[in-house]
């Protein structure tokens, strides 16, 4: 019943994802940005790590695409509260782990497919990785929108308005951004700024990408970021679940 249910939901939001194709183009545009105006920029210059420049930038940006989209994801809860679609929901006998789920699943197949556009948009600026490496960074971007789709939900559940709910996300994804060396090594910084960092689960993610893209598949980064990556995405599915039981889901 979990899977028939976890379908149900998951087709009925990706259908309606489908229905507005220019956003699903839009919602890669700022990290293309990144890659046609900043990307050039690095090329050549010593970035303290294995491969090219855009080994370097494009694990960082393809994240960055999971991270600014999936926090958001929130929103959607909080137009279809006021709507009473939450509240119609609330009185079927769908599993509440499947109204969740399906919703995530449905973000992070929307987000993987924003990240195929970027490799390619990548390689033909001369982005040269292994496809394997390709592939595992596709899977850490669904794990992370799993994972921060999931917690974007259980927040919006809690707040009334969107006017709430902004604030909060922007307190979270600039931290995010500035300490996880999405953009570049944090290596490259002072070293009390390189152990902060470590506090940031998504530096692991982006450690561990940057070795995939590389080719090393074995290190101590993609154990971590593996790690941590099933770890966020498995406590961030939990509490989600939890959140919208009450919550009136």
């Amino acid at each position: 019943m979990l899977l028939q249910d976890t379908a149900l939901i998951y087709g009925r939001y990706l259908r309606q994802s489908l229905r507005s194709r220019i956003a699903l183009l839009f919602g890669v545009l700022t990290p293309l940005l990144y890659l046609l105006f900043f990307g050039p920029l690095l090329t050549d210059l010593p970035l303290g790590g294995q491969g090219s420049s855009w080994q370097v930038l494009v694990p960082g940006l393809l994240l960055q695409l999971g991270l600014l989209g999936a926090l958001f994801a929130g929103f959607l809860i909080i137009m279809e509260k006021g709507q009473g679609v939450v509240e119609r929901m609330r009185v079927t006998p769908v599993s509440r782990l499947a109204l969740l789920l399906g919703r995530v699943l449905r973000d992070a197949t929307v987000f993987v497919f924003q990240a195929v556009l970027l490799v390619l948009a990548a390689v033909a600026m001369g982005l040269r990785a292994p496809l394997t490496g390709i592939l595992i960074g596709f899977a850490f971007v669904a794990l992370l929108t799993v994972s921060l789709a999931s917690l974007s939900y259980a927040l919006a559940m809690r707040v009334r308005t969107p006017q709430e709910f902004g604030p909060l996300i922007n307190a979270v994804s600039m931290p995010s951004m500035l300490l996880s060396g999405l953009m570049l090594p944090m290596t490259l910084g002072p070293a009390w700024l390189d152990v902060l960092s470590h506090l940031m689960p998504l530096r692991y993610l982006v450690d561990a990408m940057r070795d995939a893209y590389v080719g090393s598949y074995t290190t101590p980064h993609m154990l971590y970021g593996v790690v941590v990556a099933v770890a966020l995405a498995g406590l961030a599915v939990t509490v989600g679940t939890r959140v919208f039981r009450p919550s009136g889901a």
